[in-house]
């Protein structure tokens, strides 16, 4: 680990290490030490740029749901101390909604919801990040349906005109880190099994997955089974069935006492002109940032295949640029 604190044994604890300690351990100010000056945090609902805009952030945060924990489940990573390091780091996080904020005034409910982020890392710091949280579930648990909470935000944030950009092409800013992961086998088969899903290849999904897969996807919702993983790309394809498919970043990985594994971050780039999970197509220009995670295994000397999947986009920033277009 050149050019990183010698307390970290490698790069999966220095991401795990640093979350605990600005989070929970209220290590704020070590943001200044971890994260570069001049960093670019995107989110499907807003580009942020600049060390004090992601502190601002933090300490707004930590106001609203000040017991919040974020709980690493994994991190999937390439590159090297040398060159800088990309990270995809899959959290489950908890929190009690006891602080007025951008979800209202507190209600006192209790939420779980998953985070999946991209950072990459260079000589101790953090210069560049990827980061969705699966809104769905955040608002759906405080009682709001995603395109109600996007409708209000829209609202609270002074019209139209005024809110707060969501992420796309146009509003999206250059940072350091150009690489596109690695060349494992792994993610080379789970990018190609996303391009063959978003090219209306559904045979993909028999073929692909294990019977028995587990499935992770947006509003805290658990699959079991190939059927929960069909209906899910195929509501999102339906809804954007003429948009652009693009891969940005995929890492595979095949580590000591972990199932091979890979995770992608893709997006979707298109109109709303089609019959899905965003209801009566719209015509809305929509710009859709996902990431997915994927774990490989076999049963005995079957055919390695995929046993559980993560996927993340933001449904409330999705509905916030319809309706930002529609006035729906």
């Amino acid at each position: 680990m050149n050019g990183f604190d010698p307390k970290f044994r490698d790069f999966p604890d220095y991401i795990i290490g640093i979350t605990k300690e600005i989070w929970e351990d209220r290590g704020i100010a070590t943001l200044h030490d971890y994260y570069a000056p001049d960093i670019v945090v995107r989110s499907p609902a807003s580009v942020v740029s600049g060390n004090q805009g992601v502190i601002a952030a933090t300490m707004a945060t930590l106001a609203e749901f000040p017991d919040r924990t974020l709980l690493g489940e994994d991190v999937i990573w390439s590159g090297t101390p040398e060159e800088g390091m990309l990270s995809s780091h899959r959290i489950l996080s908890t929190a009690t909604h006891l602080g007025d904020g951008v979800y209202g005034a507190a209600t006192g409910r209790k939420l779980q919801y998953r985070i999946l982020a991209d950072c990459h890392a260079r000589n101790n710091m953090i210069d560049d990040e990827w980061l969705i949280r699966d809104q769905g579930a955040i608002v759906r648990q405080m009682g709001w349906e995603p395109r109600a909470y996007a409708a209000d935000l829209i609202a609270r944030e002074g019209g139209v005109e005024a809110c707060v950009q969501p992420l796309t092409p146009q509003t999206d800013r250059p940072g350091p880190y150009s690489g596109r992961g690695n060349d494992s086998p792994w993610g080379v088969r789970y990018a190609d099994l996303l391009t063959r899903i978003m090219g209306a290849d559904m045979r993909a999904i028999p073929e692909e997955y294990d019977r028995a897969v587990q499935s992770e996807y947006p509003g805290g919702i658990t699959g079991h089974g190939t059927g929960p993983v069909d209906r899910f790309w195929m509501g999102l394809r339906a809804a954007f069935p003429r948009a652009t498919f693009e891969i940005h970043h995929q890492i595979g990985r095949d580590d000591p006492m972990m199932p091979p594994r890979a995770a992608v971050r893709w997006s979707l780039t298109g109109t709303h002109d089609g019959w899905g999970v965003f209801g009566a197509p719209t015509g809305a220009k929509v710009h859709v940032l996902g990431i997915s995670h994927a774990e490989f295994g076999q049963i005995g000397t079957a055919t390695p295949k995929l046993r559980r999947e993560w996927t993340l986009y933001d449904e409330t920033s999705v509905w916030k640029q319809i309706l930002m277009q529609t006035g729906a």
